[in-house]
């Protein structure tokens, strides 16, 4: 049995096919028996880095304005599929899976040319214009949310998140993320995070919100991001505030075990905060071709697991926030109606049914 997963771009993409691979892996698949491809971005060093064996090809998505850079598209969605076949050939790949993204289309029609089952996954509630194209080709599609946009036929499974979040136990990890995080106070801790396209505008927001906060004592666990840490690390809290900030962390099933309330942007992180049956503030991006980010987040609105807060409605996230630190018996109610919503085990899903697809 040989697999071949397809997933660039963002973490959104990325680790969702991280966690297939994990999947597999843990239902008796070798490592040398599974490959991915993607480009040049976040993937080419996360795959490789878990051992992995890599193929990299040339990526570029459709831009929506009148650009020549649109021109050279179809000769490089075929020059990638060329390569994909080529790779599917040599390792003798049974079984493809694209992510969506870029990547999707060039290894949909790489499976059809080379004859191997090919499925495709969707993360969005609105799904992106090559899942939309994609899944003619697809013998299954397997989406994350009820109803998904663009893909009237997705079966739902969820979206595939970590081996750490499979089993996920608060109470059991909680000593352990107090240690590793360095958070003795007993205050509510909010836990903060922008993602790999959006950290910008949630740190300008939290820096204000830390700075100005005149509201109940609370912990602020942030990860700023690398590239943002140290110009957050130049100030100082407003009193009643512990604001402990850290640019990355690998342990995020600790960063949820210990936070009562979480302000993210609304990709991948849906999948995880309904994992962890995490209360969630939710500031949705606008990149992306379907505006995705405020479909997810939409529906945990509805679904009374998150707050959304628009970003040209940010200034309102210190009050949003304060409210709900505020109310212990609304978060409870919030991890309740996130726990409805849970799949976490859709990587095995996944995983399993491209196992049979072998059989």
């Amino acid at each position: 049995m040989t697999f071949m997963i397809a997933a660039a771009g963002t973490g959104g993409h990325v680790f969702p096919g991280l966690a297939i691979g994990e999947a597999l892996l843990e239902l008796g698949v070798d490592r040398d028996d599974i490959s991915y491809v993607g480009g040049s971005r976040l993937e080419a060093d996360v795959y490789p880095g878990r051992g992995f064996h890599f193929l990299q090809v040339e990526l570029a998505g459709l831009r929506r304005s009148l650009t020549p850079q649109n021109l050279r598209l179809p000769q490089m969605v075929f020059a990638a599929r060329k390569k994909i076949v080529s790779e599917m050939r040599a390792r003798s790949i049974r079984v493809m899976l694209g992510m969506g993204g870029y990547v999707t289309i060039p290894a949909g029609l790489a499976a059809r040319r080379a004859g191997v089952v090919f499925f495709n996954a969707e993360q969005n509630a609105e799904a992106g214009l090559a899942n939309r194209v994609a899944r003619r080709w697809a013998a299954r599609t397997f989406v994350s949310f009820p109803n998904t946009g663009g893909i009237p036929d997705g079966e739902w499974v969820g979206n595939p998140v970590r081996r750490m979040f499979w089993d996920f136990h608060r109470r059991s990890l909680l000593a352990e993320a107090r240690r590793h995080f360095e958070v003795t106070e007993e205050s509510p801790v909010v836990g903060v995070f922008g993602g790999s396209l959006g950290a910008g505008a949630i740190n300008d927001a939290v820096y204000e919100l830390a700075t100005t906060w005149d509201g109940p004592d609370m912990t602020i666990l942030h990860l700023t991001g690398p590239d943002h840490l140290e110009t957050m690390l130049q100030s100082e809290p407003a009193r009643g505030v512990v604001w402990r900030r850290i640019g990355f962390t690998d342990r995020m099933d600790l960063f949820y075990a210990l936070s009562d309330l979480v302000v993210a942007r609304a990709g991948g992180a849906v999948a995880e905060l309904t994992a962890t049956a995490t209360p969630a503030v939710l500031v949705p991006g606008r990149f992306g071709s379907t505006g995705h980010q405020e479909g997810n987040a939409r529906f945990l609105e509805r679904a009374g697991a998150a707050v959304v807060v628009m970003e040209d409605e940010i200034a309102q996230l210190g009050s949003v926030v304060s409210n709900l630190v505020a109310s212990p018996e609304i978060l409870g109610e919030m991890r309740a109606a996130s726990t409805s919503k849970s799949k976490p085990k859709a990587a095995l899903t996944i995983a399993r049914t491209m196992i049979e697809a072998c059989q």
